[in-house]
């Protein structure tokens, strides 16, 4: 198994691109393209698991010299426990809402998620975000990101409705000026190392003065936390997510901003380890959790609260890597694997609601624990975990990330430790007026109740209505299966948080070049 894993690194990014090859051919043919959606993110799935398997094993990275080029000037494809583990919990959450969205499409006919379209888009996004996760180099990075961007501009669109088509020019226009900076900041970077490969810069960036090393510092993660929505360059998020259809929604809020906040951590841990901004990062870090969280609390309507929150828990992530310390990395990829997961099941339960109530609105949705137990048991179970509250993987992931603190002791973390937990507390309080309102409160329920909350009318989208529907059985098991991963990320945290543990361990470690080129498989030439 470990001599062909190598020969099973590039199926992560080819099997997505020719799934989508043959699913645009077989537009006509619904079932045919559902049959090679779900075929391709299973064996993807399935090989992903292997390397993780294999690099965890082996302690040690799978590097794949692509055409056989010599390694500082071919494009490696770069496997080490990290990407790997991002690949696993990735090709899970797109298989899940995949599913979600085949129930969706029968029932609706297909007109909020036409499956000519549909498909072939949503195997794109999948190739770019795994080729994203095992880039070798900078440049081969970028290409991850636009492939994101163009799959992604064509599902956020998805209905051609005046708010979406809207909603996609923003996000557009934010997604490339991120793009330009970030192509920008690349061009320096070559510039003054004469390479993009991120093992070569590790190496050669202490050569520079700090200052230019701060230059491009900065520079990447200004593009980075744009795509991460990272404060105050989350603007863009809150307007553009809400508006898309139920499952591309869920998609984009478990990953898309993963991916950029996964670019951060290969920045903060080997490209400028010795280039410390930790400080503005801390700040950075408290700004996106309060003000993401108090965005939430001010929203009337389901999709833009949990928009605010997922810019708000980004901050968590920030948080921990600015801390820069193995367990702290260690609890930033074990928040974030739960992240991901957490945040797109309750987007998905969120989809069940609509469906279910004609509605988002937390002020306009009533009754549904009589007339939907199901739905809230599947809402109330990520909404409490993201809240934090024991014995759930928000909450000890959260814990872990104040335990590292703590251990570092500085008045700053002091301040970072209660800024994270306010925002656990109002995040908890913001799901729970929500499930409150929708669901426990009754559809007879007195004036008092409605008086309580009348603060909340002006709030944006707060009237928006649509069609009740029927909801299908696959989306409620695919809802339900999600909730089961969250469960597991519970149930399984001691091996889960051992495997990120080593993940934390090792990125404080940087790969030489000549290590890299042991790792490379393959006829690999000597320049």
């Amino acid at each position: 198994m470990i001599s062909l894993a190598p020969t099973l690194v590039p199926l992560l990014v080819t099997l997505p691109l020719l799934g989508a090859a043959i699913a645009l051919i077989a537009g006509r043919h619904r079932k045919t393209q559902v049959a090679v959606s779900i075929v391709t993110l299973t064996a993807v799935l399935v090989i992903a698991a292997i390397l993780l398997y294999v690099v965890d094993a082996g302690d040690e990275p799978i590097a794949v010299s692509v055409g056989g080029w010599p390694v500082p000037f071919g494009i490696v494809l770069y496997v080490d426990r990290l990407s790997a583990l991002l690949v696993v919990v990735s090709s899970i959450v797109l298989l899940a809402v995949l599913l979600f969205s085949v129930g969706q499409g029968a029932a609706d006919g297909d007109d909020d998620t036409p499956v000519s379209i549909f498909h072939p888009s949503y195997l794109i996004l999948g190739a770019g975000i795994f080729n994203a996760f095992i880039a070798g180099d900078l440049f081969n990075l970028y290409v991850g990101f636009e492939i994101l961007l163009v799959a992604s501009y064509v599902l956020i669109t998805l209905g051609s409705t005046e708010s979406r088509i809207r909603t996609g020019v923003v996000y557009i226009v934010v997604s490339l000026v991120s793009s330009i900076l970030f192509l920008a900041a690349i061009a320096m970077i070559y510039g003054a190392l004469g390479t993009v490969n991120m093992v070569q810069i590790s190496e050669r960036m202490g050569e520079l003065p700090q200052e230019t090393q701060l230059i491009l510092h900065l520079m990447l993660l200004l593009a980075f936390s744009i795509k991460a929505a990272v404060f105050p360059l989350s603007f863009w998020l809150p307007d553009s997510y809400p508006t898309a259809p139920a499952p591309v929604t869920a998609v984009f809020a478990g990953l898309l901003t993963k991916v950029g906040v996964y670019a951060i951590i290969r920045t903060e841990t080997e490209l400028f380890l010795y280039n410390d901004v930790n400080q503005l990062l801390m700040w950075v870090a408290l700004a996106t959790m309060i003000v993401g969280v108090l965005g939430a609390v001010a929203q009337a309507e389901l999709k833009r609260i949990l928009s605010f929150t997922l810019v708000s828990h980004i901050g968590y992530m920030i948080f921990g890597l600015a801390i820069a310390t193995p367990a702290a990395i260690g609890a930033t990829i074990y928040y974030m694997i739960h992240h991901i997961v957490v945040q797109t099941t309750l987007f998905l339960a969120v989809g069940l609601v609509e469906r279910r109530a004609g509605s988002t609105s937390i002020l306009r949705v009533k009754g549904l624990m009589k007339a939907a137990p199901v739905i809230a048991v599947l809402y109330f179970i990520p909404a409490v975990n993201l809240g934090g509250l024991p014995p759930f993987s928000g909450f000890i992931g959260k814990f872990a990330l104040f335990d590292a603190a703590a251990q570092v002791g500085t008045p700053i973390m002091i301040v970072l430790m209660v800024g994270g937990i306010i925002t656990s507390l109002l995040t908890l309080y913001a799901l729970m007026r929500a499930w409150n309102l929708s669901f426990w409160r009754e559809e007879d329920d007195s004036a008092e109740t409605e008086a309580r909350i009348s603060y909340l009318g002006s709030a944006p989208a707060a009237g928006v209505e649509t069609e009740r529907r029927v909801i299908p059985k696959i989306m409620t098991a695919a809802t339900t299966g999600m909730v089961a991963i969250t469960v597991a990320l519970t149930v399984f945290a001691g091996p889960l948080y051992d495997v990120c543990t080593r993940i934390g361990e090792s990125l404080l470690q940087p790969v030489s070049l000549t290590e890299l080129q042991d790792d490379v498989q393959g006829p690999v030439k000597t320049p």
